[in-house]
């Protein structure tokens, strides 16, 4: 199993980031890599949705998150072509008029990959991602 964590402070609030993370469908606009993510099932606190993304190929999984407001957001793998599981979270925390931002995340391929690669490949993204996110907060909130 390849894990990958994230921490980084935002120029925004706790209920600022939520509203962007949990805005799923709008990923494409800022995610280079989210080609769409379409939320088929919303209950509660609970939603179910599809994501196509491509990295180095375009595939497809589905996730299903579970959040509490402008705290955390709980994702599970429900299936998909290339994960065999990929569980992870985003937890959030007001800092000082900002957001402390937390992102775990791991997974397993549905094909043989070596951890030497499992790992990069689980990672590799999360840079960019926090980056992207950023730019997002700025464009959105002005900060």
């Amino acid at each position: 199993m390849a894990t990958a964590r994230a921490e980084e402070i935002f120029n925004c609030t706790a209920e600022e980031f939520f509203k962007i993370i949990s805005d799923y469908e709008k990923y494409p606009e800022f995610l280079t890599e989210v080609k769409s993510v379409k939320v088929y099932k919303n209950v509660g606190n609970t939603k179910e949705m599809e994501y196509h993304v491509s990295l180095i190929k375009t595939f497809k999984y589905k996730l299903k998150a579970t959040e509490v407001p402008n705290k955390s957001i709980k994702f599970e793998f429900i299936g998909g072509d290339v994960f065999k599981t990929m569980n992870g979270s985003w937890t959030l925390k007001d800092q000082d008029g900002k957001c402390a931002v937390v992102y775990k995340v791991e997974a397993s391929f549905g094909v043989f990959v070596p951890d030497a690669i499992a790992k990069p490949l689980v990672s590799a993204n999360l840079p960019m991602m926090m980056t992207n996110l950023k730019k997002r907060i700025k464009k959105i909130y002005g900060k």
